[in-house]
């Protein structure tokens, strides 16, 4: 008999709006880039972590949308990270790319992984937990629930942060969402298509 599991919420940072729990929290009507999109929504949190700065777009993306899911706290340090997209970090590869052509930059070398978001995330909320970075063509609804569904069968979790993050050319997709044992929506592919459509608002 499978473990009930539940969606407890999820978040949305798309075409410069944020969603939580499909509410708008978030909208900025500037044609801004994306730097700064993502600026103007850290100080409209009133975030406080000065290591944003440092970070390229994706972990930014991740951080920023893994702060507004918890509130910015994730009590249970074994939550887990489960975490894909399509683009892996070619944004930053590219970046890093051109960066060579005079004198490489050892802080964009850094993210030239998509896992070292996962990082970023751990070491913000101290975790201790479980984590993995997959790269699929499209959002797949079904790869985050048959791993997710492994960690709580082998009872290595009670909580699991799942993340689809995507960007590439500028061009953003976050949708998060926070896996538990009771309260929410169940968990399965259905509920999680009509979390992931577009919001219209």
């Amino acid at each position: 008999m499978k473990q009930k599991l539940f969606i407890k919420k999820s978040v949305i940072i798309r075409e410069s709006k944020v969603f939580r729990n499909k509410k708008l929290v978030f909208r900025n009507n500037e044609d801004l880039s994306l730097s700064k999109f993502l600026k103007s929504i850290y100080k409209d949190q009133e975030l406080k972590y000065p290591k944003f700065f440092k970070m390229d777009a994706l972990s930014k993306l991740g951080y920023l949308g893994v702060e507004i899911l918890t509130s910015g706290n994730i009590q249970d340090k074994e939550t887990a990270l489960v975490f894909a997209n399509s683009a892996s970090s070619l944004e930053t590869d590219s970046a890093y790319a051109d960066s060579m052509k005079e004198f490489p930059s050892p802080s964009l070398f850094v993210y030239t992984l998509p896992n070292i978001m996962l990082g970023e995330i751990s070491i913000r909320h101290q975790l201790r937990s479980e984590n993995i970075f997959l790269v699929s063509e499209e959002f797949d609804g079904s790869l985050f629930i048959d791993y997710s569904r492994t960690l709580f069968q082998q009872g290595k979790v009670e909580n699991v942060l799942c993340g689809w993050v995507n960007l590439h050319n500028n061009e953003y997709d976050v949708f998060l969402w926070e896996i538990a044992l009771s309260g929410g929506t169940d968990f399965n592919e259905e509920e999680l298509k009509k979390l992931y459509l577009p919001t219209h608002e």
